[in-house]
């Protein structure tokens, strides 16, 4: 026969004398100390609060296991942790979102070609008049460059309203060279942004098609 040692028996007999004394309602925990050592008892001391501990039953059973309290830093990381998933699902929610637009709005991929290159030929439209206003911005400025060097020839002073007139044109220049960089930048938009709907439309087809071909494979089957 197995021999039990002295003070595991020792400590069966402590704990089937505690519950033994306990009230038929009382609650009944376990926890460890700081040494490892096992207790029992219907009231845990207040420094063990935070620790680690089981519920019993009147039979000893375990009923409920309270865990540890967690530290300042674990429960930063576990609302970090929960911040994260939240905003994970609020993207995965819009791209789902998009999903559906980008299918409901188009039928083939030749129809997202065809809208892309409308915008384009919009936004070209857009740049062919800007080159034009900054040709046309670039001849007065030349010409009152043309004025002040005329000016300067005959040792003459250039009154101060030419000057005003010559950094006002520049100033126009500049101003209609970014109005043609930024359309020519709206483009480039366009085109990227074109291409990803291209892509995913793509890979949504094909996603539906797999999901077709396998509920057909599964109703074939089923028929056998």
């Amino acid at each position: 026969m197995k021999l039990y040692s002295f003070k595991f028996l020792i400590g069966c007999f402590i704990c089937a004398s505690v519950f033994l004394a306990l009230p038929a309602q009382a609650k009944m925990y376990k926890w460890q100390d700081e040494n490892g050592q096992t207790h029992y008892g219907d009231r845990i001391p207040t420094r063990y609060l935070n620790k680690e501990r089981k519920e019993l039953n009147t039979q000893g059973a375990v009923i409920k296991n309270i865990d540890r309290a967690k530290t300042p830093e674990e429960r930063d990381e576990e609302k970090r942790q929960q911040a994260f998933a939240k905003e994970e699902e609020k993207i995965l929610k819009e791209q789902r979102r998009r999903d559906r637009v980008l299918l409901d709005t188009y039928t083939t991929e030749r129809d997202l070609i065809i809208a892309r290159d409308a915008r384009i030929d919009a936004v070209n439209s857009q740049i062919k008049l800007s080159e034009s206003i900054i040709e046309s911005a670039n001849q007065k400025l030349q010409r009152t460059e043309k004025q002040i060097e005329g000016i300067k020839a005959r040792n003459r002073e250039v009154p101060k309203d030419v000057y005003k007139k010559l950094k006002r044109e520049q100033q126009q220049l500049e101003t209609h060279v970014k109005v043609a960089d930024g359309h020519m930048k709206k483009r480039e938009s366009i085109k990227k942004q074109f291409d990803g709907y291209i892509a995913r439309f793509n890979e949504l087809k094909l996603e539906k098609e797999n999901r077709r071909n396998a509920a057909e494979a599964r109703r074939k089957k089923n028929q056998y």
